[in-house]
């Protein structure tokens, strides 16, 4: 028998989950398919989240003859095979973990996807924008599949027992409701999963209580919802931050029990450069390659390298400088008002008067006192460099020995 959330799938996009920006009234899809245009995307998300329902549904909304596709499993001569079928008419394939399509199989896709004969849906949990092929993505649309609140699990859950889609008679307490909502991390499938593992237990109880429904699904000490999640991540960050090397483990720790690589990967990555940044810049480049081999290897073994990045994370010289002066750049400019750029760095007016550009390497020491911020925030300045490692002092020096030689040129 199927899972009962392949039962349950969603047949319309009113009963999709969480996701009104894309198959909403007002939705991106909703507009697209009204209008008749047939285009090639790729849903992003995570699990759980409707990428497959959509994908599904927007194929049946198209009228055009679908397939599925699974690039993780499938050849390039089961490809070959359903591309076959537009010697008649024009298809939708359905990729499913399109990251993981090898090159011959995208190779032998491309053509297809040129002439317009066949369209696809991609669908992959990772970020399409590193994981997928630039070829491939150069030639789709890509939509954000959100993850799902609590609420929209908890209310789903509600709702299918409300309309006797559950095969269960008793009273289903409500915080059984929240209590997998919150377990299921944004997941809505192993919600009604974990809902149907409870139901079964519980099918000569008159009613489903929360000690009832966590007897059901055992020990789910290591299961926490995304507030947890996020707040661990935090506090990692934190620990790292403030150099406190073994509450840093600790939480790198419960990080790893989740087994949730690619958040402790990201938020490496962040922290090496947010936190760390130019008083050890290199320590990026160390972080990276420890991130590289712990996503190679993969759990258990990627704890040793994520340890290495993490220890040498937390005893490093710390700076935000570069975060803070990008944050202020940002701020300035997105506030308006900074006027035009400066007609002697613009090509155009270069092009009609080459004299009024000073050509750095035409003087000593290829500094030359030039303007290249607007008129009307010339004045400003967002890097202030921090003293308080050889790096950042070395680029403090060399800051202040730029702008006394730019004031005697």
């Amino acid at each position: 028998m199927k899972p009962l959330a392949f039962q349950l799938r969603p047949q319309s996009f009113k009963d999709v989950v969480g996701q009104d920006h894309l198959v909403g009234p007002e939705g991106a899809l909703t507009k697209l398919i009204a209008a008749k245009k047939i285009v090639s995307f790729i849903l992003a998300g995570n699990p759980g989240t409707g990428k497959t329902t959509i994908a599904i549904i927007t194929a049946k909304l198209l009228n055009l003859d679908y397939y599925h596709f699974n690039a993780s499993t499938d050849n390039k001569a089961q490809l070959k095979e359903i591309c076959d079928k537009t010697i008649f008419h024009d298809i939708l394939i359905i990729v499913d973990e399109i990251q993981r399509m090898k090159s011959d199989t995208q190779d032998y896709l491309l053509p297809f996807l040129e002439s317009g004969k066949v369209k696809i849906i991609g669908i992959t949990t990772e970020n399409p924008y590193v994981a997928v092929n630039p070829a491939i993505r150069s030639r789709c649309h890509i939509y954000e599949v959100a993850d799902l609140k609590t609420a929209d699990i908890e209310k789903a859950l509600i709702n299918l027992v409300n309309n006797n889609l559950i095969d269960y008679d008793g009273v289903i307490k409500n915080n059984v409701y929240n209590y997998l909502a919150m377990i299921a991390a944004g997941d809505l499938r192993s919600a009604i999963n974990m809902l149907e593992i409870i139901v079964i237990y519980a099918e000569k109880s008159d009613q489903i209580t929360l000690p009832i429904a966590k007897r059901a699904l055992g020990d789910r000490s290591l299961v926490l919802g995304k507030e947890d999640l996020h707040d661990i991540l935090s506090a990692f960050q934190k620990a790292i931050r403030g150099s406190d090397v073994n509450a840093s483990l600790h939480y790198l720790a419960r990080l790893i029990a989740l087994e949730d690589l690619a958040s402790i990967v990201r938020r490496l990555l962040v922290i090496v450069y947010e936190d760390i940044g130019l008083a050890n810049p290199l320590l990026g480049v160390k972080v990276k390659a420890c991130c590289d081999a712990a996503l190679q290897v993969g759990f258990p073994e990627a704890r040793i390298p994520l340890s290495v990045a993490v220890i040498d994370a937390a005893l490093s010289p710390k700076s935000n400088t570069a975060f803070m002066a990008i944050e202020q750049a940002l701020e300035r400019y997105k506030s308006g008002g900074c006027g035009p750029i400066p007609k002697q760095i613009l090509n155009r007016e270069i092009l009609k008067d080459p004299t009024i550009y000073k050509l750095p390497h035409d003087y000593k020491n290829s500094i030359v006192n030039q303007q290249y911020l607007p008129d009307n925030i010339k004045g400003d300045i967002y890097y202030q460099p921090k003293a308080e490692s050889s790096y950042e002092t070395a680029l403090k020096k060399r800051l202040e020995a730029l702008e006394k030689a730019k004031a005697t040129t």
